[in-house]
């Protein structure tokens, strides 16, 4: 069995932001934390079973819910947006921390969740996190060098059919030792096929287990 608590932070522009913590142990010394994306929730398959294989270790699930195809989002500019994001995120993590303290950390963000795990990651309580990239938006600059660039053991999973995929910028990850990637052919941005939902099940299946063995 394992305890749930949700709760809300009051986010960017006064929008409440949701977020759930899932544990098995009451002095778990790890924090996962997952960043889904605009429209793939931490209930979609790949973020569902992450979350097994960190309870299954002990390991907190921190579950950032935030809604940012909700139409209060709307009216803003991608600039806004990507501030929205940093500002929810962090405030999210700094209220969770400010009641639990953990040893060490992982990071899973898909897509969206990518820019903020590219911001986080500069913090010095996430020196040495572990951080899994999840078909991430390789066309953003702060993404992308963020990957390239960074010191954290790290995992990349993105699809060649998958309309972030950036060749030219994914083949110069080969030039940081700590990033391991794996590029999945045909796959697109949810990380299946299209039209092949058996198929889609074996990328599944890839990359939960290259999560469970991290």
């Amino acid at each position: 069995m394992f305890k749930v608590k949700t709760d809300t932070i009051t986010g960017y522009k006064e929008k409440d932001i949701p977020f759930t913590i899932l544990s098995t142990d009451e002095h778990a010394s790890k924090l996962a934390i997952l960043l889904p994306g605009a429209g793939y929730t931490t209930q979609a398959p790949l973020l569902h079973y992450s979350t097994g294989i960190f309870l299954r270790k002990s390991v907190d699930v921190l579950q950032v819910n935030y809604t940012y195809n909700d139409k209060f989002y709307d009216h803003f500019s991608m600039e806004e947006l990507v501030e929205a994001i940093k500002h929810d995120v962090g405030a999210v993590i700094d209220n969770v921390l400010k009641e639990n303290s953990y040893e060490d950390y992982y990071f899973v963000g898909k897509s969206l969740g990518t820019i903020a795990m590219a911001s986080l990651l500069e913090r010095e309580t996430f020196y040495n996190a572990k951080a899994v990239w999840l078909t991430p938006l390789l066309n953003r600059d702060d993404v992308f060098e963020a990957m390239l660039n960074s010191h954290n053991e790290s995992l990349c999973f993105i699809g060649d059919d998958d309309t972030h995929y950036n060749a030219e910028r994914y083949s110069q990850f080969v030039n940081n030792p700590k990033l391991v990637t794996s590029l999945l052919a045909g796959a697109d941005h949810s990380l299946q096929y299209k039209s092949d939902p058996v198929n889609s099940i074996d990328f599944l299946k890839t990359v939960i287990k290259k999560i469970d063995e991290f």
